[in-house]
């Protein structure tokens, strides 16, 4: 059995390294549309429309029950097939990152919409009624009164919910898509197995750092934010 190279494991790091920015390129993506979409299935279930509401908590349950996995192949492959055959337009050719963000988009929007459906349960609704009975609109009433205070709420939870969805992102290596585990298996295969252990432990050290940058970017934020609130 061949011995484990900690000098394999100090020169696969440089290897790997310039494929972060695709991983972050995943999660950032994801961020940004799925928050747009948990919002508006928050709007929808805290809303007074009844259709709405159903939608999208079967929306939510649906996805909290499929493996991430499952809907990234049926985004990949189920996608360019819909889109040819219904819309006549052929997506087959389009960046591998577009699919990988549309999977993790319909994946994060569900528990992100809890996250910011509780945050907004939990701020006291007669601030927004006595912000609007003097004089301020519904929209400068939230925007002013209670999405600053719902923010810090959430904060914690939506942060939770950002690791997971980079961890589940490093699944987008299995339709090819070339991030850092994408890479790590490329070096695997390549050297036929060998320096498998080195390789994934170097894996494993990057997402572990990773993970303890987004909990402290989190963690400063919340505590902006709570400043501000303490100094209004």
């Amino acid at each position: 059995m061949r011995p484990f190279s900690l000098q394999f494991l100090v020169d696969v790091f440089p290897i790997l390294l310039p494929f972060l920015s695709a991983t972050l390129a995943v999660v950032v993506g994801t961020i940004f549309f799925g928050s747009i979409a948990g919002g508006l299935l928050a709007w929808a279930k805290e809303g007074s429309y009844q259709l709405f509401q159903r939608l999208a908590q079967a929306y939510t349950y649906i996805i909290r029950c499929t493996p991430p996995i499952v809907l990234l192949f049926i985004v990949f492959y189920g996608l360019p097939k819909f889109c040819l055959e219904v819309l006549d337009t052929n997506i087959n050719d389009y960046d591998k990152l577009f699919f990988v963000i549309i999977s993790f988009t319909l994946l994060f929007a569900a528990p992100v919409s809890e996250v910011m459906r509780s945050a907004y349960e939990a701020i006291d609704h007669g601030q927004y009624e006595a912000a609007v009975s003097i004089g301020l609109s519904p929209w400068q009433a939230f925007f002013h009164i209670v999405l600053p205070q719902a923010t810090v709420v959430a904060l914690p939870n939506f942060g939770n919910s950002v690791i997971s969805l980079m961890k589940d992102g490093s699944l987008a290596y299995t339709i090819g898509f070339i991030d850092l585990i994408g890479k790590g298996q490329l070096i695997v295969s390549m050297n036929y197995g060998a320096y498998a252990m080195e390789t994934y432990l170097a894996l494993a050290l990057i997402y572990l750092m990773l993970t303890i940058g987004m909990e402290k970017l989190f963690l400063w934020i919340e505590q902006r934010f709570s400043r501000h609130k303490q100094a209004a």
